[in-house]
């Protein structure tokens, strides 16, 4: 991947300069990508940018429990496709401000982001893929910002309300989705991720048919960034906002969004074991424009990393078109 140095919007932005002499850098396999420190909703965050200055946005969002570097792939393939690629650290994450409240990582904040993140690289709109949490905020902004959002692809996540439907009522969904009881226990949930040396934390990214994906300095970085103080609890709040008893019903504020009209993908593998088939099958019943639905097949759930080349081409292909 090519470094590049240069500046945009000038007073949103100031220069990140990793320190190499304190060891490997942040992402292991991949540091050539410019990094940033960009101030939008009145936060700070770190970016990993890669791509002509002068080409279109594309704004990659990470999910639940990684980093901007979950998009290394993909940020090298757009950046030679002629797409200037953003991925973010997202607000809780890595080395972006973590507000302390809970409230602070409600969906209309985190949709926020994007939207001044955008101005912040002085565009009036992007390509917008997200993975896991990020692919909901994705969702989110694109049916409250259309006019923003040039495509939408979502990864692994349906549409909101989709899968909404089929955890109140598919049991294969329901099961699924046990795990999040646990993320809204606050304190407790903190604790089970940690014990062990994060023994629960890095085995996350060994489930699926390719437990082997995501390389072991990866979750290691992962690993250390969580660990910081606040930032377990911060990736967690994403839960807690959005899905607990105090976030006015679990999914609701998640499924009020708007038509979603632009250019969307949503890629799916079959084999992941936190998103079901119904779903993803079901998300084409809420997208009003040109839409399609891509499975992997035999795939799981870090799709970034297993299929690093099938993601980088749905990327390319959908704003292309």
């Amino acid at each position: 991947m090519r470094a590049l140095r240069y500046s945009v919007a000038p007073s949103s932005w100031t220069t990140w300069t990793p320190n190499l002499s304190a060891g490997p850098p942040a992402s292991p396999h991949q540091m050539t990508a410019s990094q940033h420190m960009v101030k939008a909703n009145g936060l700070r965050f770190r970016t990993m940018v890669d791509g002509p200055p002068d080409g279109e946005l594309f704004i990659l969002l990470h999910g639940f429990p990684e980093g901007a570097e979950s998009w290394s792939h993909q940020l090298d393939a757009l950046a030679k496709a002629g797409y200037l690629a953003v991925a973010p650290d997202l607000r809780g994450y890595g080395l972006s401000d973590a507000p302390e409240d809970v409230e602070s990582y409600s969906i209309d904040h985190l949709a926020d982001d994007v939207r001044f993140m955008i101005t912040a690289f002085g565009r009036p709109a992007a390509h917008v893929a997200g993975h896991d949490w990020g692919a909901m905020v994705a969702w989110f902004f694109a049916g409250r910002y259309p006019e923003m959002t040039k495509t939408l692809t979502a990864l692994s996540v349906p549409h909101p309300a989709a899968l909404a439907a089929a955890s109140r009522d598919d049991e294969d969904q329901q099961a699924r989705s046990r795990y999040v009881g646990l993320f809204l226990e606050a304190g407790k949930a903190e604790r089970v991720l940690s014990d062990d040396e994060f023994r629960r934390f890095r085995q996350m990214f060994r489930s699926g048919p390719s437990g082997d994906a995501v390389p072991d300095k990866v979750i290691d970085h992962f690993v250390r960034s969580v660990s910081r103080p606040g930032r377990r609890t911060a990736a967690l709040n994403y839960y807690r906002a959005n899905l607990g008893s105090g976030s006015g019903g679990a999914w609701a504020a998640l499924t009020e969004i708007g038509p979603i009209k632009m250019p969307t993908v949503l890629l799916w593998g079959d084999e992941d074991p936190a998103l079901g088939r119904r779903a993803a099958e079901e998300t084409e019943k809420h997208v009003a424009g040109e839409y399609r639905l891509e499975v992997l097949q035999g795939a799981g759930h870090w799709l970034q990393f297993e299929r690093p080349g099938e993601v980088s081409l749905a990327l390319t292909s959908a704003a292309s078109k």
